[in-house]
């Protein structure tokens, strides 16, 4: 059976708002703290009693919590608050639809989980890319000359992506700006 709905804007405003108060708890908040009861909170779950809707997302948590402790990508700036604001809000069993709630628990999360990785993509395809070039550079040598090259161009491949970043985020705030 296939159910679908629609959300409608009074129902996105009510995600933003719950978005809005994880930011500021996550702001607050030790980001060891976050990272560890959005880890918790996934060992927590049974994945194989989930709706697939649910199961599909949850890859967004593994995927935000490996950008977020990637001590080479080091993320910074908005992006990080974004990034542990949706782990305060997935860590958090009380939230939109109490998380205990056999089949439905989970749904809010799922809709807060697919609004930040759509939030998020450019800051995910970057990380990705990020990865898929330290891994072609190989794994880590004991040379210190060789390391101090391969962390130089980590950087530099970093310091692109964050680059690029940057740019989109200012296109996006002159756009909402200009919408104002």
């Amino acid at each position: 059976m296939r159910i679908t709905f629609e959300l409608e804007s009074a129902d996105i405003e009510r995600f933003q708002g719950a978005f809005e108060r994880a930011r500021k708890l996550a702001v607050d908040a030790d980001e060891v703290d976050i990272i560890d009861a959005a880890k918790q909170a996934l060992d927590a779950i049974c994945t194989d009693r989930l709706p697939s809707y649910v199961r599909k997302r949850l890859v967004h948590v593994q995927r935000l919590i490996l950008l977020l402790e990637d001590e080479e990508w080091n993320l910074t700036g908005p992006e990080r608050l974004e990034a542990m604001a949706a782990l305060v809000y997935f860590g958090d069993p009380d939230d939109l639809i109490p998380d205990h709630l056999e089949v439905i628990g989970l749904i809010d999360d799922a809709i807060m989980l697919e609004f930040i990785a759509r939030r998020m993509r450019h800051v995910l395809d970057a990380f990705r890319q990020f990865c898929a070039f330290r891994n072609a550079l190989g794994s880590r040598t004991d040379d210190d000359s060789e390391r101090r090259m391969r962390a130089r161009k980590l950087a530099q491949q970093r310091s692109h992506l964050v680059e690029e970043l940057n740019v989109r985020r200012e296109r996006l705030d002159a756009r909402v700006e200009q919408l104002a």
